[in-house]
């Protein structure tokens, strides 16, 4: 190759590159993560509960029932901007909403649920994180559906919205619902 013609197969490259990583970002959601684990089982637990920690819940307790399980700490600050929608909304889903506290502190997480209300009918315990690696969270806010047959069918990550809420939450748990019958 000719020495002159190095520079622009450069730019070409580099462009092309560029072109590639621009039409990637906005065709894609970048909250839209793959999970293996959707529609497998979902990981058994049994971790304490925040508010009694002598007392476990586990992936047993809730079977035979859908639930979501909301991964929330008090130190993440995009949990702030979730909270009031489930404090708003979580009844509305129809299901159980499971709290699942990631590696906070118990006192702080209580703390939080204290100042900021507590829309869960249970909250769990995960201090150390080692159920979290199980499920595949990679940080909070996560949130994960389970069927009544304990069978992971929708993972996301972000904050959750009245529009997930509306368009991805409720379709899907209506759709488990009608398959339950």
């Amino acid at each position: 190759m000719n020495a002159r013609l190095l520079p622009l197969a450069g730019f070409l490259l580099i462009a092309a590159l560029l072109g590639f990583g621009i039409w990637w970002s906005s065709s894609h959601d970048p909250r839209a993560v793959p999970s293996p684990l959707i529609d497998k089982p979902a990981p058994t637990f049994a971790l304490p509960l925040l508010a009694d920690p002598d007392k476990t819940l586990g992936s047993a307790d809730l079977a035979g029932q859908p639930y979501l399980l909301n991964v929330f700490a008090s130190w993440c600050f995009a949990c702030r901007d979730e909270h009031p929608i489930l404090m708003r909304e979580g009844k509305r889903l129809g299901i159980k909403l499971v709290g699942f506290n990631y590696k906070d502190e118990p006192d702080d997480a209580q703390r939080w649920l204290a100042q900021y209300g507590d829309p869960y009918d249970v909250v769990i315990a995960d201090h150390p994180g080692k159920v979290a690696i199980d499920f595949g969270v990679t940080g909070a806010p996560e949130t994960f559906l389970v069927d009544g047959s304990g069978v992971i069918r929708y993972k996301y990550i972000s904050p959750i919205t009245p529009e997930v809420i509306d368009k991805e939450l409720l379709p899907r748990i209506a759709a488990m619902k009608g398959a339950a019958r």
